[in-house]
């Protein structure tokens, strides 16, 4: 153990996530004077089955200060881990947890636990003086991700009548991740223009995207098609179209069956649901559709993957929650074929380096994702580089906490140069 890597102390604060809600920001101090900070995102549409984000309640912040969380960090977790070396995370991952002592991170709230694991990662590649994605990917982490780029909000993440929360556009055919991007952002700037001339809202959700009252999903699906090809892409073999359904959170337990209430106010059951899919799989350019049933509906989830599965990607999050049992269920049952990686539904970078892993070595692809609540932290960026996803999600083409992460992926790619590589990963 070199003591220049020594945890000398770890102190906490609350920040601002985008929606304007605290959130943990943690500062790991080495004994060579590294200072590293990272800054914990939040979800709106959140799994069940996610690990346990702390919250103060009360009266302060509506009840969503974060401060006992920063009182764990900076006293029990501060005092456990001094004088550790972060260059072995996992060993301090696995102090963490046991620390903790909780199934879901609960006592100790993940948000705390996930701070300190994260600003640890930062602090290790600071040590080495590489980049966070070569610290936690080697020289061979070289493939820029695909970018997922939501353009249409709806579900919990807007005020508007889609009860599907991501329209999403996926420029998967290009030489490059800039000019992936530059493509993306020249119809996101179309749909804008298409939606004034149609005299609906240009405001936006709580990813970036727009918002409009549409009449219904088919509406959103053509506007895509149209400022696809307005920008002048073609769609499906140039731009093609994902979504994020969030099925969760309009599923009702009493009736098993679906409620669309923002939109048509129809109760679908889940073989009309999948039924619809492979209607718009037919008709728009759909490549990947992500919680497209409950996170507890897998009888569900089979047929869907039955039905879709060999011509579509089918991500789990809610289902999975980046979670390795809940992934290995799925394994089992042939349940899915993708899994979104959020790092705060696990908590720690061990564990969800693990988990995609795990996804890997059953030939699951790996999309990993902000949250509706994030903050300037550009460390997914890196992850996704690190592990060689090929995809990312991580909102709109607007919004600072949003671009942070894109920026970041427009300096990996400039870093490396040459070995920069971006590949199709819907090839079929």
């Amino acid at each position: 153990m070199s003591k220049s890597s020594m945890i000398k102390s770890i102190t906490g604060y609350e920040c601002l996530d985008s929606r304007g809600n605290p959130t943990v920001a943690c500062e790991i101090h080495l004994k060579d004077g590294t200072i590293c900070t990272a800054m914990v995102p939040s979800g709106a549409s959140t799994g069940e089955h996610e690990a346990c984000e702390l919250r103060d309640g009360g009266k302060r912040y509506l009840g969503k200060g974060v401060k006992k969380a920063i009182q764990h960090l900076e006293g029990e977790i501060s005092s456990t881990l001094l004088g550790m070396d972060v260059m072995d995370l996992s060993a301090l991952d696995k102090k963490l947890i046991a620390l903790d002592g909780t199934a879901n991170k609960s006592r100790l709230g993940a948000n705390a636990i996930l701070g300190v694991s994260i600003a640890a990662a930062h602090a290790g590649a600071a040590v080495k003086g590489i980049p966070l994605f070569q610290y936690l990917g080697g020289n061979r982490a070289c493939k820029l991700p695909v970018p997922l780029v939501n353009v249409i909000n709806g579900g919990a993440h807007a005020d508007n009548s889609l009860d599907f929360q991501e329209f999403m556009l996926v420029p998967h055919t290009f030489n490059s991740f800039s000019e992936s991007l530059q493509a993306v952002t020249e119809v996101f700037h179309t749909l804008k223009k298409n939606l004034k001339s149609l005299g609906l809202s240009t405001g936006i959700g709580d990813e970036g995207g727009f918002a409009p009252n549409l009449s219904s999903f088919e509406a959103a699906l053509d506007l895509l098609i149209n400022s696809i090809n307005d920008a002048g892409y073609e769609p499906g073999r140039q731009i093609s179209i994902a979504l994020d359904v969030a099925a969760s959170e309009f599923f009702k337990d009493e009736s098993n069956s679906y409620l669309l209430k923002k939109s048509s106010g129809k109760n679908l059951k889940a073989s009309e649901l999948i039924s619809l899919y492979e209607t718009w799989s037919k008709k728009y350019p759909l490549v990947s559709i992500e919680d497209g049933l409950d996170e507890n509906d897998w009888a569900g989830w089979k047929s869907l993957t039955s039905t879709l599965g060999s011509t579509m990607q089918l991500v789990g999050d809610d289902l999975f929650v980046t979670n390795k049992e809940r992934l290995y269920q799925g394994i089992k049952e042939n349940v899915g074929n993708s899994i979104l990686i959020k790092l705060n539904q696990i908590g720690t970078v061990s564990e969800t380096l693990d988990t995609i892993k795990l996804a890997y070595e059953h030939g699951y692809s790996a999309v990993i994702s902000h949250r509706s609540g994030e903050t300037e932290d550009t460390t997914i960026a890196d992850l996704a580089v690190a592990v060689g996803a090929g995809q990312i999600k991580t909102g709109s083409v607007c919004r600072g906490e949003r671009t942070a992460k894109y920026n970041r992926l427009l300096w990996i790619e400039k870093q490396l140069g040459s070995n920069a590589k971006f590949e199709n990963p819907f090839k079929r």
